[in-house]
């Protein structure tokens, strides 16, 4: 494909959680590495509107815009029209020269496609999962089964999945891994807490996500957070600091009560005191971060942190040996 986009617009429609789309930050950082002078804009299609990704994406360092469009209009007659209306002021504002659709089933993502190539004439690419979907693009990609079976992959994640289409490209993900800088609202944050805790460099930041009840089955035993904690200061001096939302606060109090019981040492919470930007830089303040699998453990991830994730009780004893062999 002989195209040298200048001016790329990228469409989502997957999961609106939090770590689900910051994983996506592995193609986009692809794409910057094939297009280095291209500015990359993001549409994201969500059933969940003003989820706090939103917040955390729209000031990703890789993006140089970001929109959100419900993607519910999309399949409610009463806003049909809204949705195409919604779709054509995007590609308006941003004027792209390329349009990516980064998503391999449904018509949603489609339809703002074919508005960009056939409304604009805007090259387009997506991915033919389903035989004549492919011939709505300008382009497109073999099908996710086509893909694995090409790379050798027997279990596509999320991550590998943005690639789909990319591969049509030549575009390959090698050893790119997510990511994300602190914004300077996030800085702010980790410099006053840690003045306000006179917390040193050696912090653990620990996010035991048990706020949502969906991660509750997840969550090992308390136990083993806080057979951890005690390994973690006492082998390597880190300081235990806390994280979460407002609601997962209380939680976190009757934890750090219990631990105490057994452990006498300094133990910090902050749950409630970030916007989803600070947390960022919450979580940039540990030299090592255990967590459970939320978004701020692929927010750790992201930040180049060495991660523990927890998340199930009976990976007691393979923690153990991992902080061993650490």
């Amino acid at each position: 494909m002989d195209i040298n986009p200048k001016n790329i617009l990228m469409i989502k429609g997957h999961s609106a959680g939090i770590g689900d789309i910051l994983r996506s930050s592995a193609s986009w950082r692809a794409l910057k590495n094939r297009y280095p002078d291209a500015k990359l804009n993001l549409l994201f299609l969500t059933n969940h509107p003003n989820y706090p990704s939103e917040k955390l994406i729209s000031k990703h360092h890789l993006l140089d815009s970001f929109y959100t469009i419900n993607k519910q209009y999309f399949n409610e007659v009463k806003n049909f029209i809204k949705a195409l209306k919604e779709a054509d002021k995007v590609i308006k504002q941003v004027n792209p020269d390329f349009i990516i659709d980064f998503e391999p089933y449904g018509l949603e993502t489609t339809i703002v496609s074919m508005i960009g190539r056939f409304k604009y004439g805007i090259k387009t690419i997506g991915i033919n999962e389903v035989f004549p979907r492919g011939l709505l693009y300008s382009f497109y990609a073999p099908s996710i089964k086509s893909f694995k079976k090409k790379h050798k992959i027997d279990i596509l994640n999320y991550t590998d999945r943005d690639f789909v289409v990319l591969d049509k490209l030549g575009i390959k993900r090698n050893d790119i891994q997510i990511e994300i800088k602190e914004t300077p609202q996030a800085t702010t944050f980790r410099e006053k807490i840690k003045k306000e805790l006179n917390l040193d460099d050696n912090v653990l930041i620990v996010n035991i996500g048990c706020g949502t009840p969906d991660a509750i089955p997840k969550r090992p035993d308390f136990k083993i957070y806080q057979e951890i904690i005690y390994y973690v200061y006492s082998k390597y001096g880190l300081t235990p600091v806390l994280i979460g939302a407002e609601f997962e606060k209380e939680v976190n109090q009757n934890f750090i009560k219990e631990y105490l019981k057994n452990y006498n040492h300094p133990i910090y919470d902050i749950a409630g005191r970030t916007d989803i930007l600070e947390s960022v830089g919450a979580i940039n303040l540990g030299k090592m971060v255990i967590s459970s699998d939320s978004g701020p453990y692929h927010i750790a991830v992201a930040l180049g942190k060495p991660t523990l994730a927890l998340t199930h009780p009976n990976i007691f004893t393979t923690t153990l040996g991992l902080f061993v062999e650490l």
